[in-house]
């Protein structure tokens, strides 16, 4: 997805339309998407109609539709957004909320889902027993998808897809099985490097951290056989009904988890701003903070949850104004949200910290590369 929203921020369009529509991830509540998403394409219509000639506002319309006359409701999630030029759609479901809306201008309108998946700790939660393996994607307390044999990302594995049955005849209960206790974790090591393969080859995708999650046991085992332990952020043994459990109530039993791991990054955080600041290598004013994310010398931002901030822009000159009317005229609303985009753009990180840590004396930081 962030790669997806890196690729619409470089799009320049004319129009290039926007739409968001709130969706419904279960039935029978799902049942309003297709009346909220024909309610939005109908603004789209009338928009385009108006502010465009003919054959531009067909050409969208009629690739917005080829689009979403495909869709299949029983698999959104809690924001549907559609982005659309005369070239090329793209449908993203994602899991946030965002307002109902429609945007045409000259570019997508992405900023406030960056600032929402910055804002996000975005992980794969492994779920062992000896038995079975399952992996789920997940953002903060939300269900992105759980693996499936049929799942797009796993068309094309080298190594075993999700979810993974342990067919080892100890396991299975075979009466011709070696069943001595001895060779229990050896059995179960083996069924672990399995899974840790498939783990690993989704991982080379994305690069997202790792929750790992079964009882103490197999935990340990996994840890062992684990080829990159370093992305382990947290492990949980008290959930229950790991094999036949909803996704949601797997990911429902890990926030303690990620709450502990997020109190980490902004623990680690301090000390890194301390560091870079004796090394010289911290911004802190908000015109220094833009000017060197849009050079692309931010290595790491650091935002207080919630800070915006009205200003005149002007890339060219690469300035940064603060006003107090975001209503004037030429005033973008939200001048952090172009900050992030440009720091996410150029390969940085976003890092939200909460305001007991950051407060209005000094709400943005940004650890420069050099």
């Amino acid at each position: 997805m962030k790669a997806t929203l890196k690729s619409l921020r470089e799009t320049k369009a004319n129009p290039a339309v926007s739409v968001f529509v709130k969706t419904h991830r279960n039935h029978p509540a799902n049942e309003t998407d297709p009346i909220a998403l024909k309610n939005q394409l109908k603004v789209v219509e009338e928009r385009l109609t108006q502010e465009y000639d003919k054959q531009t506002a067909s050409t969208i319309l009629d690739n917005i539709h080829t689009k979403t006359n495909e869709l299949n409701h029983n698999y959104n999630l809690d924001t549907l957004a559609i982005f659309a030029s005369t070239d090329d759609v793209q449908i993203i479901r994602m899991p946030l909320d965002t307002k109902e809306r429609v945007v045409i201008s000259n570019s997508f309108a992405t900023r406030d889902l960056v600032r929402d998946m910055a804002s996000a700790v975005h992980y794969y939660a492994v779920v062992l027993t000896q038995h079975k393996a399952r992996l789920i994607e997940a953002a903060n307390d939300r269900v992105v998808a759980e693996f499936q044999k049929d799942s797009d990302a796993q068309n094309h594995m080298e190594n075993i897809p999700f979810p993974i049955e342990n067919n080892n005849p100890y396991m299975t209960g075979d009466g011709s099985a070696d069943r001595s206790s001895s060779n229990e974790s050896s059995y179960l090591k083996e069924y672990f490097n399995q899974v840790d393969k498939s783990v690993q080859e989704l991982w080379g995708e994305h690069k997202m951290p790792l929750v790992i999650i079964g009882d103490t046991k197999n935990i340990g085992y996994y840890k062992e056989v684990c080829d990159r332990p370093d992305n382990i952020i947290a492990t949980v043994s008290n959930v229950t009904q790991l094999e036949e459990g909803s996704a949601q109530h797997i990911i429902d039993g890990v926030q303690t988890a990620i709450e502990d791991y997020r109190s980490s990054l902004h623990q680690a955080a301090l000390g890194e701003i301390d560091k870079a600041r004796g090394a010289n290598m911290v911004v802190t004013d908000l015109q220094e903070v833009y000017r060197a994310a849009y050079q692309g010398i931010g290595e790491r931002l650091y935002v207080r949850r919630g800070y915006m901030q009205p200003a005149m822009i002007d890339e060219e000159a690469q300035t940064l104004k603060v006003v107090d009317d975001a209503s004037e005229k030429g005033v973008t609303d939200d001048a952090v949200g172009d900050i992030i985009e440009h720091v996410m753009h150029n390969g940085g990180d976003v890092v939200f910290m909460p305001a007991d840590i950051m407060d209005a004396d000094q709400p943005i930081a940004l650890v420069t590369r050099y």
